[in-house]
């Protein structure tokens, strides 16, 4: 009989592993609470302020494709660290940047922290039985409350210290995550190095139909947060006139319901499956963006809706990493996170862009909601074709 593996130390590594994650995610996401205070500076366009909110996102999205191949190879406790360090450097410079040119080159660089996605979920995968993965994962995506951290603290950390000694101290936080993580985790007993060349696993991984499926409802579901996350101080401060500190706390409001949301998303698959989960969230997210585009007063019932769309999209971000869990072996789990991470990353990379263009010809954001509400119901019923019934993964 073979022996199972010890997994002794599961909840410290999950603990640590979240712990990084939300900090890279704070670093990633340093430039949307700042952004209306840089477009007044800087004189920029709202399509210029989305564009240096959604550059970050772009790199973050791409760069977890190579960060989930390399974690299959080189294990989550040495990737966390090396992602720690690199996006050092990009931290510093976004601070010390005074024109729009550098900060779209630097923010492009930053988001480097964003990868960090596709290295933890292989990571604490590793250390959970299957049927324990849905908790696994949605404790470890509540860390995308890291952008919460960074909504309501940067904005006041720039008020008190200034912008480039708030970012200096985001440096220094970045390089003692990335000692913590060399010193105190470590990779499961249960995760072995994925052997070969890396592009004939990426091929792999590519061809499972389950890697495009999932990776299409999470374009929609943590690319909502994601989008929102980012541009939301924006579109506060221009639909409501709310003040750069007040909405900065709204949006971690917004961020806050969405972390806890999504280990609800990954427990609640665990019980009821994560079709049903997905299903209710998209649902949901239907319904909001239309309240939404009718232009509600602030605070209630917009300050609610907002809140009830990051639950819902929680949920569902919690809802697609239960699936992939539960569809994809575990020696392909990090290269095909990469990728599902990557369309999620992509999916909140266009909405900021679009709906700064929107804003610009209009003057409102109801064109934007409305094609939310579009493409979550397309997810709704995408999720209902291509998972109602249960099937392992098969090759394209």
């Amino acid at each position: 009989m073979q022996q199972r593996p010890d997994r002794r130390g599961a909840a410290r590594n999950l603990a640590l592993a979240t712990a990084a994650f939300a900090l890279t995610f704070w670093a990633w996401n340093l430039i949307g609470p700042l952004s209306a205070g840089y477009g007044r500076r800087l004189g920029l366009s709202p399509t210029q302020v989305s564009a240096l909110v959604a550059i970050p996102v772009l790199v973050g999205s791409l760069g977890r494709i190579p960060a989930g191949v390399l974690t299959d190879r080189y294990g989550g406790r040495l990737m966390f660290a090396a992602i720690c360090f690199v996006s050092i450097v990009p931290v510093l410079f976004v601070g010390w940047s005074t024109s729009f040119t550098t900060l779209l080159v630097w923010g492009l660089l930053l988001g480097v922290a964003g990868t960090s996605f596709a290295v933890g979920i292989p990571f604490v995968n590793a250390w959970y039985r299957p049927e324990r993965r849905g908790f696994a994962t949605g404790v470890f995506g509540a860390g995308m409350g890291g952008t919460a951290l960074s909504a309501f603290l940067t904005p006041r950390l720039t008020e008190w210290i200034g912008r480039g000694w708030t970012h200096l101290l985001m440096a220094v936080a970045l390089a003692a995550m990335g000692v913590v993580m060399l010193a105190f985790s470590r990779d499961s007993p249960a995760w072995h190095p994925a052997g070969g060349p890396a592009l004939p696993a990426l091929r792999e991984a590519v061809r499972l139909k389950e890697t495009w499926k999932c990776a299409a409802l999470y374009a929609v579901a943590f690319g909502g947060f994601v989008a929102f996350s980012t541009y939301l101080p924006t579109l506060l401060e221009n639909a409501y006139h709310f003040a750069q500190t007040d909405a900065g706390l709204r949006t971690a409001g917004f961020s806050v319901a969405a972390v806890l949301a999504r280990p609800a998303g990954g427990m609640l698959s665990d019980r009821i499956g994560p079709v049903k989960v997905l299903g209710v969230a998209f649902a949901g997210v239907v319904v909001l963006a239309l309240v939404l585009a009718l232009r509600p007063p602030a605070e209630f019932p917009a300050g609610l809706s907002f809140v009830l769309m990051a639950l819902f999209l929680g949920l569902g971000a919690g809802g697609v990493f239960a699936l992939v869990a539960k569809v994809v072996e575990q020696s392909k789990v990090g290269t095909v996170t990469g990728l599902v991470g990557a369309a999620g990353g992509l999916g909140g990379y266009f909405p900021p862009i679009v709906m700064g263009a929107v804003f610009a010809a209009t003057g409102t954001y109801t064109i934007g909601y409305l094609l939310l509400a579009i493409t979550a119901l397309v997810a709704l019923a995408y999720t209902w074709v291509a998972f109602h019934t249960r099937e392992p993964a098969h090759r394209l």
